[in-house]
């Protein structure tokens, strides 16, 4: 017997406002999506664990897991936020837009001894570091340390800037992709088991 399914709801662009405090950005994001939707991300479970580096603790690590059971309806919900999420508001920079942002931020703090030709090559190793960040979290790591710091910045302190600004987004994609990767489990398990009894 198939089961039909409904067909999701059409959606409106996700708001997003960098300009916002990151948590109430975070809010209005969330209050975009399907009731259903949030339902799952306020039911599901946050543990914090302790992690440790080379230099002892360094703080706590969240770990959040989906209540169960899920329907294929509630995945294909989490999916399509998560798809529309990756592809607007985390997606990474232009690198046209990361390389003048660089180069102007390069520029305020001048480097000593380099040559044009070096100085570009520096740029474009920024631009591969810091890639993986949305635009509005480049420009908003390098306002930050336009405004706050006298020397010039290395490529480690500003991905840790990038990492901060677009932190909360970050994390409601990771809890949507927990979300997708729950039904691929089970599909894959589903799969396992079919193997198993018809050898």
């Amino acid at each position: 017997m198939s089961v039909a399914m409904m067909p999701l709801p059409e959606r409106s662009p996700l708001p997003f406002d960098p300009a916002m405090a990151p948590a109430e950005r975070c809010r209005l994001l969330v209050a975009t999506f399907p009731d259903a939707l949030r339902e799952i991300l306020s039911a599901g479970t946050l543990e914090h664990r302790s992690r440790f580096g080379e230099n002892g603790f360094e703080g706590l690590q969240e770990s959040w897991s989906p209540p169960a059971p899920l329907s294929a309806r509630q995945v294909a919900m989490a999916q399509r936020a998560l798809r529309e999420l990756e592809g607007s508001i985390l997606a990474p920079a232009e690198p046209d837009h990361l390389l003048g942002r660089v180069l102007a931020l390069l520029s305020h703090f001048p480097a000593k001894g380099l040559t044009p030709d070096v100085e570009q090559l520096v740029a474009m190793d920024w631009v591969e570091d810091l890639g993986e960040f949305p635009a509005w979290a480049i420009d908003d790591a390098a306002r930050a340390w336009r405004r706050t710091r006298k020397w010039r910045p290395s490529i480690a302190e500003m991905r840790a800037l990038c990492e901060e600004a677009c932190a909360k987004e970050r994390v409601v994609a990771q809890r949507l992709r927990q979300i997708v990767q729950t039904l691929q489990t089970s599909n894959a398990g589903h799969g396992l088991a079919e193997i198993r009894r018809f050898p």
